[in-house]
């Protein structure tokens, strides 16, 4: 059964630095875009950042410049380097395929939570 496995959420202070990961099992991950998502309380899931297969990336506006999505493929897993994190950036995190659930269903998540 494919998975996916997010970790590395946490509380940190607004100017802070996380690092999550994201650990993939099967052998679709290497073919796949990958990206992450977010659902802050009260709101929709949302999909902040990209990665292709061939490492192109892509950003929603509200995240550029501040995260960085990367890959390895020889580890199926996807990363998603935090900076500059804001409180409204408190949300749980999702990574899945672009569009989702290409061959991958919904982990649980890791939650991040930017307060002071």
């Amino acid at each position: 059964q494919v998975q996916l496995v997010e970790s590395g959420g946490g509380l940190v202070q607004p100017g802070g630095s996380l690092r999550l990961s994201c650990a993939a099992s099967g052998s679709i991950f290497r073919i796949r875009t990958m990206g992450w998502y977010r659902r802050a309380p009260g709101k929709h899931r949302e999909w902040i950042a990209t990665s292709t297969s061939g490492g192109d990336t892509g950003y929603t506006d509200s995240v550029k410049g501040r995260f960085t999505i990367s890959r390895d493929n020889a580890k199926n897993t996807v990363y998603l380097q935090m900076n500059s994190l804001k409180p409204e950036d408190t949300a749980v995190y999702y990574c899945n395929t672009v569009p989702a659930g290409l061959g991958y269903s919904w982990g649980q998540g890791t939650q991040v939570t930017v307060s002071s």
